[in-house]
């Protein structure tokens, strides 16, 4: 008999995530934006300061959509796509834009099917979102993302009417994903303002 255990670590292995753990634990989400991850609260440290600058992100096997958003303007913007692969997330590039925008906090679209059920990606976003958490510690929440793709293929559609986007920018689809993960982010916050 296999060992499931032992299947899932190297399934975990393969994704470039880290094995049961070696991480926080996972809160199963099923649907809406729930929180996640918290880092564990010192008993000395202040208060935490309210989330402001959020960075979203659309994980797919080869490729990870980035997008930025800030809840004082209501607004999210793409940035753009981060390698995947057999070596898991291109993690230095992740780091790289968490340098440069600096977030309160971290978002990942959940999959899920149209009846809000699993799907084989459900568990991979779960182990990245879990695997942020573990290097940033930074608050990360699940998105969920039933939607997104095929939103984003509308605007990127209407994009390419505008002129804006090209044949040939069709790997930033997974980048409009993960804004349109932090637009709807922003949607259920409250007091946030409202994008022109």
């Amino acid at each position: 008999m296999r060992d499931k255990a032992g299947t899932e670590d190297r399934g975990r292995a393969k994704a470039g995530l880290r094995a049961e753990g070696q991480g926080p634990k996972i809160k199963h989400v099923a649907t809406g934006s729930s929180p996640l991850f918290y880092p564990q609260p010192s008993a000395l440290s202040p208060q935490p300061s309210p989330i402001t600058t959020v960075i979203g992100f659309d994980y797919g096997a080869r490729r990870i959509g980035v997008a930025v958003g800030n809840r004082i303007s209501g607004s999210a913007r793409a940035l753009e796509v981060v390698g995947n692969g057999a070596n898991g997330p291109d993690w230095a590039r992740v780091q790289a834009l968490l340098r440069e925008w600096r977030p309160d906090a971290l978002l990942v679209g959940l999959p899920l099917t149209l009846d809000a059920g699993e799907q084989s990606n459900s568990r991979a976003a779960r182990l990245f979102a879990a695997e942020l958490h573990t290097r940033h510690q930074l608050p990360v929440v699940m998105v969920d993302e039933r939607l997104s793709s095929r939103e984003a293929a509308t605007r990127f559609a209407e994009r390419r009417a505008g002129g804006v986007a090209r044949r040939k920018h069709a790997a930033a689809l997974d980048a409009v994903a993960a804004e349109i993960i932090v637009e709807q982010w922003l949607r259920d916050q409250p007091g946030t303002t409202a994008s022109a």
